[in-house]
């Protein structure tokens, strides 16, 4: 043994720590593995090295399959990256084990490849230290058809005692060499989904959130990353990822020496160790990825499909067009004034009548949101007749009935709070911090868990009229503290929370699964593909203003598919009637206005666009794929269209948010054999087509050519074209 090892092992020894001999140092080198992780298009190449360690070779195209390296690769280039022992930049994993090492040395131990049906396969990585007990399984799952790699890791241990877990990535792919562009989508409450994009350089870009509960109120867990160059619609390699998480988050994009990027995904580290307890399993959350040599464009159409065929609930059946009663009323309203709005209901075409904020509590009555939350009683003054009166006399008019939930929330005037003060997220010795009047309840405390479920059972199942419901939560964490949990758990809060709430979400979607849910958090507060696992829809934002949804659904479209963005027409800002009808009509249509007071011709316009939208459109824009034509962000247009999947039918839809000329537009996605007849839908009362072409039949691949030219010029003007195959 050499000088400076001996006197190595004389400090360890001097310090309490007792040496065993190291398991695998004297073990005999392995024939080094390939791990291919397949989809249709694209190919993650995993190498076990011949120092058992896990290595990424690649992540691309499935037609660039590399072999095994005639030299292991450096340490740089570990799938799952350990702290503190000899890896030099960003982890995706750091643990302190229980005699207070802070290095972990994870090393291949088997996998299995498993087809869990013709499209979906899962592959499982068991890695354990090399000297501790301590195990990570990393778990890939491709759904071959739709170009989705799904990864989450296990971690889990048989240490004496508790480890921390101080880092805990759910992927830290590393992507090929390249100089890289980063699109993220930030913004803030009646602002969401904003798009921005910058070239990475060379250290890290951190993309975060801390505020643990309703998280993406400033940034949507999503991103996009361009090689060599800015993303384009339809041309480019391009990576997206999206993170299945409502809590706090990070994205860090670490760009090395020799321009290598690595991207780390996953919960937000900040105050937020964990003590692991011996045997107890820590899930991460899932993260998924998908990858494109036709532009971002194909990155989107990739996860609308997989997210409709395996995310969202009911991912067959069209979401139903809705009547909102808070832009009428807000929270004045009684019987009568409901019951006029559910014969608006009907009258409209409106297929579910939306009961919202304002309906419960009694002895701190909920007439404005000052009290109430919490107390989840039908208010007698309001309602005497309770739900059931409603929801049978929505029945009556052949409307189905929804409500208004916030069941994690409480108002300090409220019976609950009263009951329990110490039920609520807060901090100890400060006065408690409120936004919106109101506080968020602990989900890691057993009782309130229980409460929560309670609320949304003793509600729903007395009340079986009750088919729709708005599951809102309206403020995040500020003071992240537990009258519950351990001083030395403190940190586990915000993640044990939105593991609670995937519970109770999980049971509401169980025990109810003929309620449609519409997800709601101030707006888009909480848009991720856990949550929406329970949920049909959500509302990306409370800026109704058709304008903005231009770009607020333009930013979305990148993710998430137009059957889960709820778009609604309203009178905020009072644009031209015919714009507001037309950008809702590419999401999922609703309704939140008083319908008496529009004029005669708006109302004759509103039957018939619900008409259209149900009869015609619906199917298109709900089930179809999307190709974005006109970017907002490139001038005073934006276009859009939606393709069947037969392609038999396609609609688009062009919107001016600016005067300017009346440019071509070229539509995507058709079959270039076939003829279609061109026709503008939805016109305004007293007006006629003046779409050059309108109702002639003209080949697919002219149409994608030449394009068409709407007549739109002026700001708000819009336009909505039908392709039918013939």
């Amino acid at each position: 043994m050499s000088p400076s090892n001996l006197f190595a092992k004389f400090c360890l020894l001097a310090l309490g720590f007792t040496l065993a001999p190291h398991p695998l140092t004297a073990a005999p080198a392995t024939s080094a593995e390939l791990i291919p992780v397949n989809t249709a298009r694209s190919q993650m190449t995993l190498l076990v090295g011949t120092d058992q360690r896990l290595y990424q070779l690649a992540y691309g195209s499935a037609g660039n399959s590399p072999a095994i390296p005639a030299k292991t690769p450096g340490r740089d280039a570990e799938f799952y990256p350990q702290a503190g022992d000899g890896f030099l930049f960003e982890p995706a994993l750091l643990a302190v084990h229980t005699d207070g090492n802070t290095s972990t040395d994870l090393r291949y131990v088997s996998h299995t490849v498993t087809a869990l049906d013709s499209n979906v396969t899962l592959t499982r990585i068991e890695l354990k230290d090399s000297y501790y007990p301590f195990h990570v399984a990393l778990n890939l799952k491709t759904y071959r058809n739709e170009d989705v790699i799904e990864q989450w890791a296990e971690i889990s241990h048989d240490e004496k005692g508790q480890v921390t877990l101080e880092r805990f990535a759910s992927s830290s792919p590393e992507l090929p060499g390249g100089n890289y562009w980063l699109t993220q989508f930030h913004g803030d409450w009646a602002k969401e989904g904003q798009l921005a994009e910058e070239q990475l350089t060379f250290g890290t870009k951190v993309l975060d959130t801390k505020l643990g509960v309703r998280a993406h109120q400033y940034r949507t867990p999503v991103f996009l990353l361009s090689k060599n160059g800015p993303a384009r619609e339809d041309a480019g390699e391009v990576y997206g990822g999206t993170l299945g998480w409502s809590g706090s988050y990070q994205f860090a994009f670490d760009v090395d020496p020799a321009g290598k990027l690595r991207a780390l995904t996953g919960i937000n580290p900040f105050n937020s160790a964990y003590h692991l307890a011996r045997h107890q399993l820590f899930n991460t959350p899932k993260m998924f990825w998908s990858w494109s040599a036709a532009g971002k464009g194909q990155i989107s159409r990739n996860f609308h499909r997989w997210a409709r065929r395996y995310i969202l609930r009911d991912t067959g059946q069209l979401r139903p067009v809705l009547l909102n009663n808070w832009e009428t009323t807000g929270f004045n309203f009684n019987e009568p004034k409901l019951t006029a709005l559910l014969a608006t209901a009907h009258d409209l075409g409106a297929e579910v009548f939306l009961l919202d904020d304002g309906w419960f509590g009694d002895k701190y009555p909920r007439d404005n949101d000052r009290a109430g939350l919490g107390d989840w009683q039908v208010n007698p003054r309001k309602l005497p007749d309770g739900l059931g009166y409603l929801t049978q006399a929505a029945h009556q008019r052949d409307v189905r009935f929804g409500i208004w939930l916030e069941p994690e929330m409480v108002n300090p005037a409220s019976e609950l709070y009263h009951r329990h003060p110490d039920w609520v997220i807060g901090q100890l010795h400060r006065e408690p911090q409120l936004q919106r009047n109101q506080l968020n309840l602990d989900l890691s405390r057993p009782a309130v868990r229980d409460y929560v479920w309670k609320v949304i059972n003793d509600t729903l199942a007395p009340n079986p009229g009750i088919t729709y419901v708005k599951w809102d939560c309206n403020r995040f964490v500020t003071q992240p503290g537990s009258f519950y949990l351990k001083p030395d758990e403190q940190s586990h809060l915000l993640i044990d929370y939105n593991w609670a709430l995937y519970d109770i979400m999980g049971r509401f979607a169980t025990n109810f699964p003929n309620v449609t849910a519409m997800l709601c958090s101030g707006g888009g507060g909480r848009v991720d593909y856990q949550a929406l696992r329970y949920f049909h829809t959500f509302w990306p934002s409370d800026r109704t203003d058709p304008r903005d949804r231009v770009f607020i659904q333009w930013g979305y479209s990148h993710f998430f598919p137009a059957c889960a963005i709820a778009a609604h027409v309203t009178r905020m800002n009072e644009r031209p009637f015919k714009f507001t009808l037309d950008v809702a009509f590419s999401g999922a249509l609703g309704f939140d206005l008083d319908f008496a007071k529009l004029s005669p011709d708006e109302k004759a316009e509103a039957l018939a666009a619900v008409a259209l939208y149900k009869n015609d459109l619906r199917p298109i824009v709900q089930q179809g794929d999307l190709y974005r034509l006109v970017s907002p962000y490139d001038g005073q247009r934006s276009a859009l269209d939606f393709v069947s999947e037969d392609r038999s039918h396609a609609v688009l839809f062009t919107y001016q948010i600016a005067s300017g000329p009346a440019d071509t537009v070229k539509p995507q996605g058709l079959d270039p054999q076939r003829h279609y007849r061109i026709r503008e839908v939805n016109l305004a009362v007293g007006t006629a087509s003046r779409l050059p072409g309108q109702d002639t039949v003209v080949d697919g691949a002219t149409l994608m050519r030449d394009g068409i030219t709407p007549a739109c010029t002026k700001e708000f003007d819009s336009a909505v074209i039908e392709f039918t195959a013939e």
